[in-house]
């Protein structure tokens, strides 16, 4: 269950990592409860996982999905360029969260 948990709260730090983005410094209101319900819940989540999961192994792997997620995004959306060496990058992030699964 810890580990649902914390790909559940890796996801939602790509979404409030967005929002964040979205918000304009905190000046759009939509984007801006989003980045906060979503921040406290994915910290909530690790929390929970951390219970259970090695304090480094948790965090690293919250930290891979939510990084490769956001950039996925920004990528997908056009806000960020899309190139050979970034996707085989995030894909090495990827493999070394999936390393950290397996190796638990």
């Amino acid at each position: 269950m810890s580990w649902l948990v914390l790909i559940v709260s890796g996801v939602l730090e790509a979404v409030w990592a967005t929002a964040l983005g979205k918000s304009e410094g905190f000046s759009r209101p939509v984007p801006s409860v989003v980045f906060g319900v979503t921040l406290v819940a994915s910290m909530v989540g690790l929390a929970y996982a951390m219970r259970d999961l090695p304090v480094g192994t948790a965090y690293a792997v919250w930290v891979g999905i939510g990084a490769s997620l956001t950039v996925a995004y920004g990528m997908w959306s056009g806000a960020e360029t899309v190139s050979l060496a970034r996707i085989l990058l995030i894909v090495g992030i990827v493999a070394c969260v999936v390393g950290l699964k397996v190796l638990h």
